[in-house]
């Protein structure tokens, strides 16, 4: 069995979905308490969404540090590392507050080291299985980015039952049992295989260089259209479902975001599976399509119940956008490296806080205007149509980097 984790490059891609729901756990476990939180320690609510903000703002950091620092200290540290940092937040958010004589302190600490681990385990993952030997890049990319998903619901729902058997006073032992998916995971990672980055062959892309391809940027811009794509509708379902249906906060909640994960696993699993039919640009441009469509329907129906089936539906639209940007990176510029990852990394973070952002926005100007919100974000998923007119087929990107001098 062990020659078997040390030799398989499926092992690799198992410890790297247990990576993604790692970093579902990281990024979807303290919202859930963040109510208890208040309660408890007497939080006023600023206090707690600093929390989320600082979560996010430690990730941007470590997506732009991990462009200049991965290479040096090698994928298989840096990905254990991750975990480590990982578990210590999720053991740390449960142990630390009851320490230290203030917890806020203790509770930042603990967001500090989990988003680490968050922000680097989603710059390495990709790139790793990218690199693992498989004959269906984009079918193991689009797989593996649905276990975030299903990660997230589980979570969500797991959680729930935890707190529903043994009441939402024994938070703190439901923090250490998640953080053994991390601990489990830095062991795995110390024994799977973990192959180049770049193949062999494969003349590497300095930064500088990589900085002055068209490519590049056009990749960036799709990154950042997908995060707020996703984002801009996910953040904002459950408000919108609450809004216009008037649901209770946990039938909002199911009806909102859980359907919209749901279905965006869905879409990454289904292209999983028909990779080999449905080429990458034409998969992704349809979907852009989609998305502006559920957009649209959201937006401007008068029923509520299809504004609801435009935000559900809009999950599975954007399914596709962050691995297959991914997918279309490896082929396009294969010699770009962790940096080239890294910085997508950090683009699709701008996107995840510039997406809902703009809703709430425009939102608030329209007088608590959700509709209106919505409607303004339609422009990523237009631009994200419009910049796959620009990607080149996969067969051509080959033959014209094939056809490219040594030296960039």
């Amino acid at each position: 069995m062990k020659s078997k984790i040390r030799s398989s490059y499926a092992h690799t891609i198992y410890a790297s979905y247990i990576g993604y729901i790692v970093q579902a756990i990281v990024n979807n476990l303290a919202p859930l308490l963040f109510l208890t939180f208040a309660s408890e320690f007497s939080l006023s609510l600023d206090r707690i969404t600093i929390l989320t903000t600082l979560n996010f703002a430690v990730q941007l950091t470590v997506d732009l540090v991990s462009a200049k620092v991965i290479d040096r200290i090698g994928y298989r540290v840096s990905i254990m590392a991750a975990h480590v940092f990982a578990a210590a937040g999720l053991a740390g958010m449960a142990l630390l507050p009851g320490i230290l004589p203030d917890p806020y302190p203790g509770l930042l600490i603990a967001v500090v080291f989990y988003a680490i681990g968050g922000g680097i385990i989603e710059v390495l993952i990709s790139p790793i299985v990218e690199a693992c030997p498989t004959e269906k890049k984009e079918a193991a990319m689009s797989l593996l980015h649905s276990f975030y998903c299903w990660g997230q619901m589980g979570v969500v729902l797991l959680s729930t039952l935890f707190f529903r058997l043994a009441g939402i006073s024994n938070w703190r032992i439901l923090c250490c049992l998640w953080a053994i998916v991390p601990l489990f995971n830095i062991w795995y990672f110390s024994r799977v295989p973990i192959y180049p980055i770049i193949a062999e062959g494969t003349k590497r892309i300095p930064l500088s260089a990589l900085l002055r391809r068209k490519m590049f940027w056009l990749l960036m811009v799709l990154m950042v259209c997908a995060g707020a794509s996703e984002l801009a509708m996910s953040q904002w379902a459950s408000a919108f479902a609450e809004s216009a249906l008037h649901l209770s906060k946990t039938a909002g909640d199911l009806a909102g975001p859980c359907a919209f994960a749901v279905l965006m696993g869905t879409a990454r699993a289904f292209y999983g599976k028909h990779s080999d039919t449905i080429p990458l640009k034409k998969m992704m441009f349809l979907c852009a399509v989609l998305c502006v469509a559920s957009y649209l329907l959201a937006s401007l129906s008068s029923n509520p119940y299809f504004g609801l089936i435009g935000c559900a539906v809009c999950g599975f639209s954007v399914g596709i956008f962050w691995p297959g940007t991914f997918s279309v990176a490896a082929w396009t510029l294969p010699g770009g490296g962790t940096a080239m990852y890294a910085l997508m990394a950090l683009a699709g973070d701008v996107g995840c806080s510039s997406g809902p952002t703009v809703v709430g926005m425009i939102a608030n100007a329209s007088g608590g205007n959700l509709k209106r919100g919505l409607f303004f974000a339609v422009f990523f998923p237009v631009l994200m149509a419009i910049g796959l007119l620009f990607v080149r087929d996969r067969k051509q990107s080959v033959q014209e980097n094939a056809s490219l001098p040594k030296e960039f």
